[in-house]
């Protein structure tokens, strides 16, 4: 007789089957063949492409879920439909081909590049900012899920930023999650190399990684590779935005200890209401995932306020997706935070700036407690916490403290 545990597990297996095929249904193969249909209104992203994905010879697909012997990079522009056209936060898949640029993601163009071509898309590329946006994608994602999700997120988030994708060889498959896994191991070293080398351009002036789901595990680990290899994290890169964090919590540790005090900034994106990530525990021997934990409760709130971790829990913010996974990109002001405030390395608590103007719809509110370990935002959909913010606020009341203990200690005197 199957156990209770045998069959909750297969439930949630099922239940995200089916999430996840229903959410594919419809697409047409070959979006990435170039279209020369335009419409007025449209916006363009230009991104730079690096995969260790096998190239395969099927038209508009570019590249496999197989692994790749050497990297590989390309340039990719996407066309955007007139925002009065699309929901912030989505991406409108062509239901057929040639895509409606009017109302749907299109493929301007698909240039490969050699490395010194490379370099030139870089430079011209950069902003005022100088600032390169890097996105590492996560488990069951094909190489097109990647392209248009990261332009996507890039259009909505409005920043300025060369944005440079790092796609590694998922087959966009719920069945194939160890394939995956193993993939991410593989491509270690090519993201380290592709990190150090644009931390090593004289026009970059500083870089941030965002990682989503298994992308986390293969971002910190090159990370932690780049630390062990040059004594410390190109000082370039200066931000870590980790969202939904397919990582262990107790491998995450090392990672960290490991890479060392001279790291980058970390933000994390967590949710417990994440499908994908109860799935994921279950499959790892039922570890905390870094994604789905509680940032209040200990032993997580202890050490997030050591390691001077900034974590935002979106388990309150409802968006389409039916896992709860992808919360980050859906959801209309959390992509506008990461353009408006993360990227740059802002604190998302900063009380110099309007938070509530920041985030449009969404109003934060914080509420700390005397001799609390965190800062959380209550009632409202993004709880936030922040060490150093809370560390301030509780020095602030304590310096109130003694003052009133001074006026006291006066006035009984007198």
């Amino acid at each position: 007789m199957e156990s209770r545990a045998g069959f909750s597990f297969h439930v949630i297996a099922v239940l995200t089957v089916l999430s996840v095929l229903a959410g594919c249904a419809g697409r047409p193969e070959g979006v990435l063949i170039p279209t020369q249909t335009q419409a007025a209104g449209t916006s363009k992203v230009d991104v730079l492409v690096a995969t260790t994905r096998r190239p395969t010879e099927t038209p508009g697909v570019l590249f496999s879920g197989e692994r790749g012997k050497e990297p590989v990079v390309t340039e990719i522009a996407v066309s955007i439909p007139p925002d009065k056209a699309r929901e912030i936060g989505q991406v409108q898949w062509p239901s057929k081909l040639p895509a409606n640029p009017a109302k749907e993601f299109a493929t301007v163009s698909v240039t490969p590049l050699a490395a010194p071509a490379a370099q030139s898309w870089l430079k011209g590329h950069l902003g005022k900012s100088r600032r390169v946006f890097v996105f590492v994608h996560g488990f069951n994602n094909r190489y097109e899920d990647a392209v248009y999700r990261f332009a996507q997120i890039v259009h909505d988030s409005n920043a300025d930023v060369a944005p440079v994708l790092f796609t590694w060889p998922s087959r966009g498959s719920i069945f194939a999650y160890n394939y995956d896994k193993e993939s991410t191991n593989y491509s270690r070293d090519a993201l380290e190399e592709m990190l150090r080398r644009l931390a090593k351009e004289p026009g970059v002036g500083e870089i941030t990684v965002m990682a989503h789901s298994m992308g986390s595990w293969l971002t910190v680990e090159a990370l932690r590779q780049m630390a062990i290899r040059d004594g410390r994290v190109a000082p370039k890169i200066q931000n870590v935005i980790l969202a939904s964090p397919d990582l262990d919590v107790d491998v995450f540790g090392q990672q960290l200890a490991e890479i060392g005090e001279k790291r980058p900034h970390f933000t994390l994106f967590v949710s417990r209401d994440d499908r994908a990530l109860s799935l994921s525990r279950r499959i790892s021997g039922n570890i905390d995932r870094l994604g789905q934990v509680d940032p209040t409760v200990e032993p997580y709130r202890s050490e997030f306020e050591k390691a001077g971790i900034v974590v935002l829990d979106l388990t309150a913010l409802k968006t389409g997706d039916r896992l709860n996974h992808g919360k980050f990109a859906e959801s209309p002001e959390v992509v506008k935070l990461i353009g408006n405030r993360l990227i740059a390395g802002q604190t998302v608590t900063d009380s110099d700036v309007g938070l509530g103007e920041t985030l449009g719809a969404v109003a934060l509110g914080t509420a700390q407690t005397v001799g609390s370990a965190a800062s959380v935002a209550v009632s409202t959909p993004i709880a936030i916490f922040d060490p150093t913010t809370r560390r301030n606020y509780k020095d602030q009341v304590d310096r109130f403290g003694n003052s009133i203990g001074n006026a006291v200690e006066t006035a009984v005197g007198q």
